[in-house]
């Protein structure tokens, strides 16, 4: 006879904990980042996990992840979320903020221990919208491995992927459930969810899904007549703030409280940033520049897990092909692969099976997987924020990584100006051929 599902669960559940990442050894310079919080009545950060008087079997998981010194974004979050604020959270990437959001959230539904499922409706507790599935699917092995033995359960949605799989493990009812907008309001539409009983309500990378167009289906899911205004408490979280986010701050939010947290892990000193200027370099001589660099860091350690980061979709395979003929494993991850085939790239990428990731900016935003160590811009973003969400990948949470950027001034000139300032922020070495903006054939 097989195992039990729930054996099952159990096994799985040890697994997220073996895989998951730790405090780095750079975590104390986090001290020094600028932080900044506006409204009124505001409350008093917390400076350790003890002080926010969770609860006995959170605080155990907590230490079991070995989280020993919160970040400044759950310093500040933890403390507003806790008192019942609603919030608005600048910060970056890779800065503790799933944390912030999940921990108060787990210790108050600890405590109230309601139902989580109506007839045929699931109604969850904590509702969390992200943009992309890989965040998601992060979002919602976070919370799991959280949940552990406090018998809340967890759920997830996302589009691309059999929709009768994901509704079956729901209808067991969760108190928590992490969700793409657009396969959310399928299931609200079709009255498989119902938000009657949504107590917080988190947006997570809120700026990257009003980039992707999914703002109709956020307004349509959070002014839907099941969704309680009353009783919720809700938290937004974005890399940055324009006008557009300000607006649906104003729009979601009620009397909330302004966090900024400087720049962290990409801008950080701990990940080391150097520039390769290719702009007189042919195709086939950058794809060999790449390939000695990566040949010589398998040299020091195979293992070593690299994300390599290009523009469009058809130059990820066609890259990660050319990889694979020098013999350097490598595999892909954008928007026109299956999920299936996403899950398996990235689960080939975590486990070292293939080191090297080929991936568009799909996997910028919230990919968190564990020890990479490099992060190379084959291509350039378009815009200098993108670079500082890319490079976020590696030196997280406190650990060092290197970040490399190919650069060619006949495509990367526009964000010359704004890369030169995030990096001297960063206290980061800048090339003179960079910083005066000529060159090999630059301009100004």
């Amino acid at each position: 006879m097989g195992k039990s599902n729930y054996c099952r669960k159990e096994e799985d559940l040890e697994t997220l904990w073996k895989e998951s990442s730790s405090t780095g050894i750079n975590f104390s310079k986090y001290e020094k980042i600028a932080v900044n919080v506006e409204g009124e009545n505001q409350t008093k950060p917390i400076q350790t996990f003890d002080e926010a008087g969770f609860a006995p079997l959170l605080m155990r998981n907590i230490k079991r992840a070995k989280y020993e010194t919160p970040t400044p974004v759950q310093k500040h979050g933890i403390s507003i979320l806790m008192a019942g604020r609603d919030l608005m959270a600048c910060a970056q990437t890779g800065s503790g903020k799933t944390a912030a959001f999940l921990f108060p959230v787990i210790n108050n539904l600890m405590a109230r221990k309601s139902e989580s499922k109506d007839g045929m409706a699931v109604t969850p507790h904590m509702l969390v919208m992200a943009p992309t599935r890989e965040l998601i699917i992060q979002i919602y092995d976070e919370a799991r491995k959280f949940c552990g033995g406090t018998g809340l359960t967890c759920g997830v949605a996302y589009g691309g992927t059999s929709d009768k799989k994901q509704l079956l493990a729901l209808s067991r009812g969760c108190n928590i459930l992490a969700a793409t907008p657009g396969r959310l309001l399928d299931f609200l539409k079709r009255g498989e969810i119902s938000f009657k009983n949504v107590q917080f309500l988190v947006l997570d990378e809120a700026d990257k899904m009003l980039d992707m167009g999914f703002l109709p289906n956020i307004r349509e899911c959070v002014k839907h007549h099941t969704m309680s205004t009353r009783n919720r408490q809700t938290a937004m979280f974005s890399a940055t703030f324009p006008s557009q986010i300000q607006k649906i701050a104003s729009e979601f939010l009620d009397n909330y409280l302004f966090l900024q947290v400087g720049i962290v892990g990409g801008a950080c000193t701990d990940v080391r940033q150097t520039f390769q200027d290719v702009t007189r370099m042919n195709k086939m001589d950058k794809n060999e520049m790449l390939i000695a660099m990566l040949q010589k860091q398998m040299q020091q350690n195979r293992k070593d897990k690299t994300l390599v980061f290009v523009e469009q979709k058809k130059h990820a395979d066609v890259l990660a092909m050319v990889l694979c003929q020098d013999n350097i494993p490598a595999t892909t991850i954008h928007g026109d692969r299956a999920q299936e085939e996403r899950e398996m790239a990235l689960n080939d990428f975590k486990s070292g099976s293939k080191p090297i990731l080929v991936a568009t900016a799909v996997a910028a935003r919230g990919l968190d997987v564990k020890d990479i160590t490099h992060v190379v811009n084959f291509q350039m973003p378009k815009e200098a924020e993108e670079y500082v969400h890319r490079i976020g990948r590696t030196g997280r949470v406190g650990n060092t990584g290197r970040a490399t950027s190919f650069w060619d001034w006949n495509t990367d000139g526009g964000i010359q100006r704004d890369l030169v300032r995030i990096l001297s922020d960063a206290k980061q070495p800048v090339p003179d051929w960079l910083a005066g903006g000529a060159g090999s054939g630059g301009r100004r």
